[in-house]
């Protein structure tokens, strides 16, 4: 099996059977965004205990690449601090839109979604739940994840 097709099966499974998917019902930070041009929606709710994240929940509609992203992406917060996602986030950022190659390791699955930056017009797809994330830890007080957001 290629490479590209190794990517694409993890891509379709992210999106077929994604993780974490749901509501967080006591999140301390909860965050909604849209992308306006494909209408994307992504919402995320994080429970943050002594300034990691203990648990987190996406739900939302939209395109395979938005959802696996996002499932991808809650699959790679669990457990770090917020500063580690802060930084995290700009990464991802930069290896959506090809600026930078990513270490494959601290990827993971991540690694799948590195192809979309060969099409810009997806690169807004990929980033969404990343971007509603980083608004919501903004919102919640500086990132500290202490007061909810809606």
């Amino acid at each position: 099996m290629s490479l590209e097709a190794l990517y694409q099966e993890i891509l379709l499974d992210h999106y077929r059977r994604p993780r974490n998917f749901g509501v967080l019902k006591d999140a301390d930070v909860h965050e909604h965004g849209v992308n306006p041009l494909c209408g994307d929606e992504i919402e995320i709710s994080l429970k943050v205990e002594n300034g990691r994240v203990a648990d987190v929940r996406f739900q939302g509609k939209g395109c395979s690449i938005s959802k696996a992203s996002a499932s991808m992406m809650t699959e790679a917060v669990r457990g770090k601090s917020l500063e580690e996602i802060r930084e995290f986030v700009d990464e991802m950022e930069k290896v959506l839109k090809g600026e930078k190659e990513g270490d494959p390791e601290q990827l993971g699955d991540l690694e799948a979604l590195k192809g979309v930056s060969k099409f810009p017009v997806r690169i807004k797809c990929a980033l969404l739940a990343w971007k509603v994330l980083e608004q919501g830890l903004e919102r919640a007080g500086g990132g500290t994840g202490e007061k909810e957001t809606t």
